[in-house]
């Protein structure tokens, strides 16, 4: 009996040995050895999804605007569709994330301090009246 069909044998006639394990297999979110591939020659060759994200956003703006300075009066400017300007919109949208941190994981290291509309309004008025008391400054 060979080795493989050694374990076959136990996986069957043992409790616990079959079937999905925790952890076990490719992870994931791993990349298999072809994709690797596809994404390093991507990179190499300067066109990463982002790249042609924002690349495509651009153009999509720029025809919005060659549309625009086309248009003689504010009545055929307003009439310039905006779906390019849309279109740009949601390809700026899911570009972000890869651009832009989020604000929420920015982490505030500092007490903030709140006081009610009361309080600030007597601390105003208290200003304004120690410096009407004082003699102007020659």
């Amino acid at each position: 009996m060979t080795m493989f069909e050694n374990n076959q044998t136990n996986s069957k006639n043992s409790k616990g040995r079959g079937g999905a394990r925790k952890n076990a297999g490719r992870k994931t979110g791993s990349a298999t050895k072809k994709t690797r591939e596809i994404a390093d020659k991507a990179a190499e060759e300067g066109l990463t999804p982002l790249e042609v994200m924002l690349q495509t956003m651009r153009a999509l703006v720029g025809r919005f605007d060659t549309l625009q300075k086309a248009a003689r009066t504010d009545d055929e400017r307003a009439a310039v569709p905006l779906d390019f300007m849309i279109e740009a919109s949601g390809i700026a949208k899911d570009a972000a994330p890869y651009i832009h941190p989020r604000l929420a994981a920015i982490e505030h290291s500092g007490e903030i301090k709140t006081r009610s509309l009361a309080e600030e309004l007597a601390e105003l008025n208290g200003a304004q009246s120690n410096t009407a008391s004082r003699p102007p400054v020659a």
